[in-house]
């Protein structure tokens, strides 16, 4: 008896179990991605509102100020979703690291120039914005004068190479009494003050103590006085250039960058 011939069928479908798989490895795939895209926004309203705790702790932008503009700019949970730069050294600093940092920074200072603390040409304190370093013109500048004293250049590299260490941003502010200014130099307090700030600026770049990104110099006149100008004693507190240690955390919700100034309206404070 002859056995019939067995006939094997084949299949023409086999490729669509190969569609099936690249299907829903690629469904997998878009579902890790949408997972992580939402664990970015979950991340970032985090370190927005640690920020947030930090500024309040140290006093800086108080919180009526924060959320004052908040019906013209959108709802906090917005903000916090939009893009945002974060700088802090290489890492963003807790509340806690940040005025641990700063205090210990006053703390070696005061050690370092306890001699020009006690004689009252230097003086360090705990500002709004950071720690304030304040250097009184009678130890730092001659009157009229926006170029340091030989004789302070010491004092003021030692101040340079310590902040250098530090991760935190330096604004250079000048301050003077209301005594009117006008000599063949500087027309005007304000001159003056933005100048002397500048000058400080420029001798911790020239030293390379301080990176120039880290630096910024302002100039503020008579306007911003620590004690009255009613007295000498008050005008020679007030005659004096301030440090101040800002932390390094910014956020910039997607601002748009403003156009470089030009012509007369270019600031002279600019340090680079």
């Amino acid at each position: 008896m002859k056995r019939r011939p067995s006939h094997s069928r084949v299949s023409h479908e086999r490729w669509l179990v190969s569609y099936a798989d690249f299907v829903t490895l690629l469904f997998a795939f878009f579902v890790v991605l949408y997972a992580f895209a939402k664990t970015n926004q979950k991340k970032q309203m985090q370190v927005s509102a640690s920020i947030d705790t930090a500024f309040r702790t140290l006093g800086i932008f108080p919180s009526a100020a924060r959320h004052e503009d908040a019906s013209a700019t959108g709802s906090a949970q917005e903000k916090a979703l939009m893009p945002m730069n974060i700088v802090m050294g290489e890492d963003v600093m807790a509340p806690a690291e940040i005025k641990n940092e700063l205090n210990h920074v006053r703390h070696d200072l005061l050690q370092r120039l306890s001699n020009q603390v006690a004689a009252h040409t230097v003086s360090i304190r705990m500002g709004q914005d950071g720690l304030v370093i304040s250097l009184r013109d009678a130890g730092f500048f001659n009157t009229g004068s926006a170029d340091p004293k030989p004789g302070s250049l010491r004092t003021l590299r030692e101040i340079a190479e310590r902040l250098g260490r530090t991760p935190f941003n330096i604004r250079v502010e000048g301050h003077t009494d209301n005594v009117p200014i006008h000599n063949a130099q500087f027309a005007s307090n304000w001159e003056l003050s933005a100048a002397r700030a500048t000058h400080i600026a420029e001798f911790f770049i020239r030293m390379k103590a301080v990176p120039p990104q880290r630096l910024s110099a302002a100039g503020y006149a008579q306007y911003h006085p620590v004690a009255s100008n009613s007295t000498p004693q008050g005008r020679a507190e007030n005659r004096r250039v301030d440090l101040v240690l800002v932390p390094r955390t910014h956020i910039n919700y997607a601002a748009p960058a403003r156009p470089a100034a030009s012509g007369p309206w270019r600031k002279i404070t600019d340090t680079h």
